[in-house]
């Protein structure tokens, strides 16, 4: 298991939103491009939600964990932390 992933997150205020964002994805909405539109994470949002390379201990807790698990080109369901929502995506 690699120590270090590199993701990209849509962050919302609601569940509501996270789950309307879901279904653009699964539509074939463009991933980066959703990200510009509706993360309230405005760092990464312009970089079509890239979080960049990140280890364990650096993010909260349920984030990391779902970070963690997914594939290289999986796409979370909403993660739920103090921030809001998060979808998350795994390039590497």
């Amino acid at each position: 298991m690699s120590n270090k992933v590199k993701c990209s997150h849509i962050l919302v205020a609601k569940q509501s939103e996270s789950l309307e964002i879901l279904e653009k994805l699964k539509n074939g909405e463009k991933f980066g491009k959703l990200a510009k539109s509706f993360s309230i994470d405005s760092g990464s949002a312009k970089k079509d939600g890239n979080l960049g390379y990140f280890t364990k201990g650096m993010m909260v807790k349920p984030f990391e964990e779902a970070a963690f698990k997914l594939q290289v080109g999986e796409i979370s369901d909403p993660i739920k932390t103090e921030f809001g929502y998060h979808i998350i995506k795994r390039f590497g």
